[in-house]
């Protein structure tokens, strides 16, 4: 790679001497020379040249010194480094140099070994500094695409790992959650496009929001749906937890957006959502080209089929026997032994409640009403629904 360098003096014989002495090095186009005779010319070969990488500035010149180019150089915070090459090479010279960004000194008349070793260690400066600035950049780049998919926190930790995200997946305890927005389709049929758009990018923004709040993973969003990831791509030992606060938190938001846009005179539909626990093979399928991450496996299969239930069940959250198991605590009421597609056997679905709302009279006794009825403490009669994806 070529290393532009600006020579700023005027001194008549200084270019003939570095053209011929770095002969070699500009034949292989390893450098390149520009000159200037004072500060003034530096600046404007500096604004019709964008790709100088060093400096070389003598300090007495006339209508502008070295260190007042310094100053300007300082002030427009160019990404370039300074060799300040001049006789005047007293210490407070030396100092206000120094102050003012110069990144060496070499002293005049110059010895020609040292000015290239001096030249080598500044390129080897500037080719770090710039490294440096392509790595945040991309770790800039790398944040503002992840934030799309992962909350604040996990975006920063995976933008600092090089291999976090790497093609491929991986197979991981995960809860999956899904929500729609029930009848949204044939909304979007009846209202003004710029209502529409209104209404989705303010739904997608505080679904979303609530996910990364509670540092869930955004895998797919179509429409209004959403697909949502705990347990990934950072392990969560406590997803199941995340997955149910975060469909509380999600039921609360949807309820009060459709009573706000109910009261525009807009019929927004509930929002159901499904959740279950389990594996799943997640990670970056976007083949070298797209960022796809994406989980597949019976997991996400069963919690889209959650989703649906809720339309046959008169729920609007329903979660697996497996994701009640997996969190601690879990406050919740049995609706159905559910037969999906393609299993053999039926699961349990629950619907979750809050503490104060499972603690409530209703409800202990409709828990006491399934207990009575089937004698059995610790299992409840319930209907068998096929639920059809």
């Amino acid at each position: 790679m070529s290393t532009s360098i600006l020579v700023v003096d005027d001194e008549p014989d200084l270019e003939m001497l570095l053209l011929q002495k770095f002969r070699k090095q500009i034949r292989d186009g390893l450098l390149r020379f520009l000159f200037a005779c004072d500060g003034v010319d530096a600046l404007a070969v500096l604004a019709a040249n964008h790709d100088v990488d060093i400096v070389l500035s003598d300090i007495n010149m006339p209508r502008m010194d070295g260190l007042s180019l310094l100053a300007k150089l300082q002030q427009r915070d160019v990404d370039l480094s300074t060799i300040i090459v001049s006789a005047y090479s007293d210490m407070p010279n030396i100092r206000i140099a120094m102050n003012r960004g110069a990144y060496d000194f070499v002293t005049k008349p110059i010895d020609f070994p040292d000015l290239e070793a001096t030249i080598v260690k500044t390129i080897h400066h500037v080719e770090t500094l710039r490294e440096a600035q392509r790595r945040q950049s991309a770790a800039e780049q790398a944040r503002a695409s992840l934030s799309r998919y992962f909350s604040p926190n996990l975006a920063e930790r995976l933008a600092s790992s090089a291999d976090a995200l790497d093609l491929g997946g991986k197979r991981r305890d995960v809860a999956s959650l899904f929500t729609d927005l029930t009848g949204f389709t044939t909304l979007a049929e009846t209202i003004e496009p710029n209502v529409l758009g209104q209404l989705l990018n303010d739904y997608i923004v505080g679904m979303t929001d609530i996910v990364f709040a509670h540092d869930g993973t955004v895998a797919k969003i179509i429409g209004d749906a959403l697909h949502v990831l705990f347990g990934a791509p950072v392990d969560q030992p406590d997803h199941a937890s995340r997955a149910i606060a975060c469909s509380f938190a999600l039921d609360a938001f949807a309820r009060s957006f459709r009573e706000h846009w109910c009261r525009k005179g807009i019929a927004l539909g509930h929002t159901r959502i499904g959740a279950h626990a389990g594996t799943a093979v997640v990670g970056n399928f976007g083949g070298g080209k797209f960022f796809d991450y994406s989980a597949y496996g019976d997991t996400i299969n069963v919690a889209a089929r959650l989703e649906a239930a809720n339309k046959s069940l008169g729920t609007r959250i329903c979660v697996s026997g497996s994701l009640a198991a997996n969190m601690q605590g879990f406050c919740g009421r049995p609706v159905g032994d559910l037969l999906l597609r393609g299993r053999v056997e039926p699961i349990r679905a629950f619907e979750p409640l809050e503490a104060e709302i499972y603690a409530s009279g209703a409800t202990q006794a409709y828990m006491e009403r399934r207990i009575q009825h089937n004698h059995q403490p610790q299992e409840f009669a319930l209907s068998v629904y096929c639920i059809i994806p």
